[in-house]
């Protein structure tokens, strides 16, 4: 694999698997403990908690779009194509659930606490969590084979 390729895959498994280890966080820690704000201080709660998760969660989310583009385009022989179209629809799966249903909940909540949109974010986000999870293991097994220890 060229070196260039090699830097690209692991730029990507960087990003995969700091959302990976994020997204578990969010659903197992932080989405769960928003039932416990006060309603005095909610809104100004969860304004912080979008500020600050915002600056781990774009960066990590942009270069894995990116680097996923890149791999698809320059299609590394040690991938199988399959597993390159499976990893992007995985990407868009994420990014879909990300905007079309996490998005809006946050916008609901971002007033004040409303229980339906915290039950709909934490349980919607599984969606989110099982496609981090699944394209970890996916660029897991990417890694092996580009290190050749199937």
């Amino acid at each position: 694999m060229a070196p260039i390729t090699k830097t690209l895959l692991i730029a990507h498994a960087v990003a995969t698997f700091g959302m990976f280890g994020l997204i578990w966080l969010v659903q197992l820690v932080q989405y769960p403990l928003f039932a416990d704000v006060s309603a005095e201080t909610f809104a100004r709660y969860h304004a912080g908690h979008t500020t600050r998760i915002s600056l781990v969660v774009i960066p990590l989310m942009m270069t894995e779009l990116v680097t996923m583009g890149a791999l698809l385009a320059t299609r590394p022989e040690a991938l199988p194509a399959w597993s390159l179209f499976l990893g992007a629809a995985l990407v868009g799966v994420a990014w879909a659930s990300t905007f079309f249903l996490s998005v809006p909940a946050h916008n609901t909540l971002a007033a004040g606490f409303v229980e339906k949109a915290h039950r709909s974010l934490v349980s919607t986000n599984w969606i989110r969590t099982l496609a981090w999870t699944a394209r970890s293991a996916l660029v897991a097994w990417w890694l092996a084979r580009a290190m050749d220890l199937r």
